[in-house]
C-alpha cells in the first residue's frame, strides 16, 4: 500500500483515491485547454495567419479543397511526396468534412495537446500511482511543448507526442492490440518515431547476458513482439527501398561542400563549434533545445536515478513501479538512433529528430516522479520535527509550477507568421489558378498559403536534402537573381518564357547593395556576387526601369509586375 503520509497533503486531494484522481486529471486537462486557447487566440488574430512550418507542410493540401490549385507545381509536388500517408489522409478527411486544411492546421494543436496530456497523466500514474504525479508530469510536458513550435505546427512531428505516449501507456498496461495500433499510427504519421518504438520492443525481447544473447520475453509474448517488428518493417522497408522521384538523398561529401549546410546556410548543419554540433545544435545536437523551451523544474528529472538509488532515504521511491526501466530504455534507444543517424548521415534524416522529442517526454515523466518523491520526503522530514512549514512550502512549489508561464514574454510560442499585405493575396487569388509568381522577397514564402498560387522559388522551400529537387530549386534561384539584377532586360524575358512566369514581385529596396547582403541569397554564387558587383558599379538593373510601366499592384514596400508587360518592352 502506498505511503499514507501523502493523504494529508492538500487535505485529501493528493492520494490515490478515485476522487483525487478525477480532480487532478480534470485539473491537468484544464491547463492543456488553457494553453490551447491561448494559441488559438494568436491563430485567429488576423485573417492571414499561418504557422511557420505549415507554410511547407500544409499549403499544398489546399488541393484537397480545389484540385485545380498548384498544377504541375514543382514545390507542391515535392512537399506532397514527403508527407506521411496518415498525416495527409487526416487532412484530406478534414477537407472532405468542409474544414479547410489551413484552418484545420490551427485547430489541431490544442486537440493533440489534450491527447498528449491524457496519455502523459496515465503513464505517470502507472509508474507511481499518485494523481498528483500525473498532474505534474502532464503540466510540465504541456509547458515544454508550448514553449517550442513542434506541437503548434500540426506537422508530422506534432503527432509524435500523443502517439508515443499512447504506445508507452499501452506497453505498460500490456494492452497488446492497442499498443500495436499506436505503433502503426506512428508509422502513418511520423515514421522516425517508429524506429524508437521498435527499438524499445527489441530491448524488451532480446538482451545480453553472460556474453550471450538471451530472450527476455515470455513465450506467449513472442507473437506480440514479432507483430510489432513486422509492423515497423512494413512501414520502414518501402521507404528505404523505394527511390524518390526527386532524386537520392544528398551525400555527406556533397553536403560539406554546399553553403546551404554550412554555418549561416538555409539548413545549417556542419558547425565549427564541436560542442554545439554534438550537444545543442538544432539539427545535429543530442539535446537540441534552447534552455528557454524547458521549464526549470525539468532539471529535477535528472535527480530521479539518485532518488531511486537511495530509496532508503526516500520512502516513496520504493513505490515506483519496476517498469521505470522503460525510461532508461527510451534514452538508450534514442541515443543509439541519434548515433546511427550521424553514421548514416541524411539516410535516417536528421540525428536530432531521434532525441528531441523522446527525451523531452522522458524528462517530463522523470521530473514528475522526482518532484513527488521529494515532496513526500519533505513532508515526512518536517512532520517528524513538528515544523509546520510543509503546507506553505508545497503551495509555493506548486504555484511556481503552475504560474511559470506568466513570467515569460512569449507563451505559448507559436511562431505564427502574419500576412502583412492582404491586398496582394486578394489580388493573386483572383488570377488564374496556374499563375506563377517570381520573387526574391521573403513575402514570396506566404503566397502559396495565403493566395493559393505557386511561386518560382522561395527560401522556405529551398530544402537541399534531395538532390533532384534542389538542383531545380538552385537553378531557378540563380536564374532569378541574374535576371532581376541584369542591366539587360533580355535576361528577365528569357526567365519568363522558360518557366511561364505570370507575375514578378519586387521589393522597393531590392536594388540597393544591402538587400543582397543576407544569408539566403549569399548561398547562390556566383549570381549574387555578380548582381552585387553590378549595383556597386552603378549599373541599374533593367527590371527597375519598368517598375512604373508594368506594375499592376503596389504597396508601401512591394511592386507586383505583369510578366507579359515585361515581355513587350
Amino acid at each position: 500500500m502506498l505511503s499514507k503520509r501523502l493523504h494529508n497533503f492538500f487535505t485529501t486531494l493528493v492520494d490515490n483515491s478515485w476522487h483525487s484522481g478525477v480532480f487532478w486529471f480534470i485539473f491537468s486537462l484544464t491547463f492543456a485547454a488553457i494553453y490551447g486557447f491561448l494559441a488559438l487566440k494568436q491563430a485567429f488574430s488576423s485573417p492571414y495567419v499561418v504557422q511557420d512550418d505549415a507554410r511547407q507542410h500544409v499549403f499544398w493540401m489546399q488541393r484537397f479543397v480545389d484540385s485545380g490549385l498548384f498544377p504541375n507545381d514543382w514545390i507542391a509536388n515535392y512537399m506532397q511526396s514527403n508527407a506521411p500517408s496518415g498525416y495527409a489522409t487526416l487532412y484530406r478527411l478534414a477537407a472532405a468534412a468542409g474544414i479547410n486544411p489551413m484552418l484545420f492546421n490551427k485547430i489541431l494543436p490544442p486537440l493533440l495537446g489534450v491527447a498528449a496530456t491524457i496519455y502523459c497523466f496515465s503513464v505517470c500514474t502507472q509508474l507511481l500511482p499518485l494523481p498528483i504525479t500525473g498532474f505534474i508530469g502532464s503540466l510540465l510536458l504541456n509547458q515544454s511543448l508550448w514553449l517550442k513550435d513542434d506541437l503548434i505546427s500540426a506537422t508530422p512531428r506534432s503527432f509524435f507526442y500523443p502517439l508515443f505516449l499512447a504506445f508507452f501507456y499501452y506497453l505498460l498496461r500490456r494492452y497488446r492490440l492497442l499498443c500495436l495500433s499506436a505503433l502503426a499510427l506512428m508509422g502513418l504519421f511520423y515514421p522516425p518515431g517508429i524506429l524508437i518504438c521498435a527499438g524499445l520492443l527489441i530491448l524488451n525481447f532480446v538482451g545480453w547476458k553472460n556474453w550471450r544473447l538471451c530472450l527476455y520475453a515470455r513465450k506467449y509474448d513472442y507473437l506480440f513482439y514479432a507483430a510489432g517488428l513486422a509492423i515497423s518493417l512494413a512501414f520502414l522497408l518501402p521507404q528505404a527501398l523505394t527511390p524518390s522521384e526527386f532524386g537520392p538523398v544528398v551525400s555527406v561529401a556533397d553536403a560539406k561542400k554546399m553553403p546551404e549546410f554550412l554555418p549561416g546556410g538555409r539548413v545549417s548543419f556542419f558547425l565549427e563549434n564541436f560542442w554545439s554540433f554534438w550537444l545543442n545544435a538544432e539539427r545535429s545536437g543530442l539535446l537540441p533545445w534552447p534552455l528557454s523551451s524547458l521549464p526549470p523544474l525539468f532539471a529535477t528529472g535528472l535527480l530521479l536515478p539518485l532518488l531511486l538509488r537511495f530509496s532508503y532515504r526516500f520512502p516513496l521511491a520504493k513505490q515506483v513501479n519496476s517498469n521505470i526501466k522503460f525510461l532508461s530504455q527510451i534514452v538508450l534507444v534514442s541515443v543509439g538512433l541519434f548515433l546511427a543517424a550521424h553514421a548514416l548521415l541524411f539516410k535516417l534524416y536528421l540525428p536530432s529528430r531521434y532525441t528531441a522529442h523522446s527525451l523531452r517526454v522522458v524528462l517530463a515523466i522523470a521530473s514528475a516522479l522526482a518532484l513527488t518523491i521529494l515532496l513526500d520526503a519533505a513532508f515526512y522530514y518536517l512532520r517528524s520535527r513538528r515544523i509546520c512549514l510543509f503546507f506553505p512550502f508545497a503551495c509555493i512549489l506548486l504555484s511556481c509550477l503552475i504560474l511559470y508561464p506568466n513570467f515569460l514574454k512569449n507563451f505559448p510560442k507559436t511562431n505564427y507568421k502574419v500576412g502583412a499585405v492582404p491586398q496582394l493575396y486578394e489580388f493573386l487569388q483572383k488570377q488564374p489558378k496556374d499563375s506563377l509568381i517570381a520573387s526574391l522577397s521573403p513575402e514570396a514564402n506566404n503566397i502559396p498559403s495565403f493566395a493559393q498560387r505557386a511561386i518560382l522559388v522561395g527560401k522556405e522551400y529551398a530544402l537541399p536534402y534531395h538532390v533532384g529537387y534542389y538542383q531545380e530549386i538552385r537553378q531557378r534561384a540563380l536564374a532569378l537573381i541574374r535576371a532581376q539584377y541584369s542591366p539587360d532586360l533580355a535576361a528577365a524575358k528569357q526567365l519568363i518564357k522558360k518557366y511561364g512566369i505570370d507575375f514578378w514581385l519586387v521589393e522597393r529596396a531590392a536594388f540597393i547593395t544591402k538587400y543582397l547582403d543576407n544569408n539566403w541569397l549569399r548561398q547562390y554564387q556566383p549570381a549574387t556576387a555578380e548582381a552585387l558587383a553590378n549595383l556597386q558599379q552603378g549599373k541599374l538593373p533593367a527590371l527597375a526601369k519598368v517598375l512604373s510601366s508594368c506594375k499592376v499592384l503596389e504597396t508601401e514596400n512591394l511592386v507586383l509586375l505583369k510578366a507579359s508587360c515585361i515581355l513587350n518592352h
